[in-house]
């Protein structure tokens, strides 16, 4: 057998990567450059991740892994960053009060940039062009200029990373995490809501536990952790030539980390057991995810998860379902009966949005709120139904006040699409429909709990 090298992942097919850089001398020096960078995260956080998802594996935690579908160079900013912060801290204080867990909170963010596309190329008015690949590959102009690969972007995106992954560190340790703060504003969400009364009451008691702690002295000022939060990161692992020049051997302990992120996932159109994704997966110590659609069988699945854990590591992998809100209740459960009964430590999360895109009248491509909702609310039924673990959801969505998901209180119309769509590839939650889609998920958490409860 080949030994594992972050390199090895070049001996196999590797689908969906760019092989049309105009230079290749200069993308092979660009990647020599990042080699020399320093790591974006460390090894002690990548694992301090995967004992976190451990405890999500037994039953103990909830994952919520959110963010940008693709982050960009032209939407990054101070302001954008802090309100997709603020909006995981308020959608985990929620599900944490519901459901009686702790939330592992992951952010697609400081990284996600590449996008696989389903054609290489695309036709406007007769002209036809390479697709748009995310901000670290190429540009969205409809121009011959700004559809070529530049290795620069590559090295931007790095740069953008890191400023990223400053801001979060200071959000998240200098107070602005702080426990009251983050309910502050989640009662302003539901006092503004147009279905704001349906959240009152979830927000009401929450509000009467944080005001019997500060009564027998649980504060900030007591209590430091309080103000503190813990965030990591994550993207898909799509650019192998990147993720390999960014991945470090820890001497400590002698095992390789991408220090890219936190936590890295495959996608559906890359995990073929024997691609490059999968091989260069293999050999990293990050918890890894993989998407898994409708088209997966058990058959496809169980062998995947042998190469990705071999040694059956609780909190190593989370098997992303993204099946649709018309398919899931029929592919999910057989899935999920044979890994159980299979004995394999695996983490169950959901993606309600790929599965549920659809075109608009108007040609924009939207999420309807409802599919998207019905999805969750159908994994968590089959998980229950099946004995599992409704581990986490995993969402595309941003802080900013879009309108690019039809639905929800706001009653986002098609016809609003066209006001405020930014999104440079799919479309996101705007933060009002995922704030409201964890107080939804959050009950039904809520409905669960107590029938076990009742039932035991």
């Amino acid at each position: 057998m080949t030994r594992w090298t972050p390199e090895s992942w070049r001996t196999k097919t590797a689908l969906h990567m760019p092989a049309d850089y105009p230079d290749p001398k200069a993308l092979a020096a660009v990647e020599d450059e990042l080699r020399a960078l320093p790591p974006l995260v460390f090894a002690g956080e990548a694992r301090r991740l995967t004992s976190k998802l451990a405890q999500v594996e037994r039953g103990e935690a909830f994952l919520l892994q959110g963010g940008d579908c693709a982050e960009s160079f032209k939407e990054f900013s101070t302001d954008n960053i802090r309100d997709t912060f603020r909006l995981i801290l308020q959608m985990a204080v929620v599900l944490t009060f519901a459901g009686r867990k702790p939330v592992v909170k992951v952010g697609r963010i400081a990284g996600q940039f590449a996008k696989p596309r389903s054609s290489p190329l695309e036709e406007i008015d007769g002209v036809e062009l390479p697709s748009y690949r995310g901000d670290i590959i190429n540009g969205m102009g409809f121009t011959p200029e700004e559809r070529a690969p530049d290795p620069q972007r590559l090295i931007r995106a790095y740069n953008q990373s890191a400023s990223t992954l400053n801001l979060l560190r200071a959000f998240a340790g200098g107070g602005y995490a702080d426990l009251y703060n983050i309910h502050r504003w989640t009662l302003g969400f539901a006092g503004d809501n147009a279905a704001g009364a349906q959240y009152r009451e979830l927000a009401d008691k929450i509000t009467e536990a944080l005001a019997f702690m500060e009564a027998v002295g649980v504060t900030p000022e007591s209590h430091p952790d309080l103000s503190r939060v813990e965030v990591f990161t994550s993207h898909e692992a799509l650019l192998l030539n990147v993720e390999s020049a960014l991945t470090r051997l820890d001497g400590g302990s002698g095992e390789w980390f991408d220090t890219s992120a936190h936590m890295l996932w495959i996608g559906e159109r890359t995990r073929q057991l024997d691609g490059a994704h999968v091989e260069f997966m293999k050999g990293i110590k990050n918890p890894i995810g993989v998407k898994c659609g409708p088209t997966m069988t058990a058959d496809d699945l169980l062998p995947l998860i042998d190469a990705l854990n071999p040694d059956n590591v609780s909190g190593r992998l989370t098997l992303i379902g993204r099946f649709g809100h018309d398919k899931v209740g029929e592919r999910l459960p057989k899935l999920m009966r044979e890994v159980k009964a299979s004995g394999r430590k695996v983490i169950w999360s959901i993606d309600p949005m790929h599965g549920n895109t659809l075109k608009a009248g108007n040609g924009y491509k939207t999420r309807p709120f409802d599919r998207i909702l019905g999805e969750v609310r159908t994994f968590i039924d089959v998980a229950e139904a099946e004995g599992v673990h409704p581990g986490g959801v995993h969402l595309e969505m941003t802080g900013q006040n879009v309108t690019e998901c039809i639905g929800g209180a706001q009653a986002v119309t098609e016809d609003d699409l066209s006001n405020r769509y930014h999104t440079h590839c799919d479309p996101r939650l705007n933060a009002d429909q995922a704030l409201e889609l964890a107080f939804l998920v959050a009950e039904r958490l809520k409905s669960g709990r107590i029938s076990r409860s009742e039932a035991a």
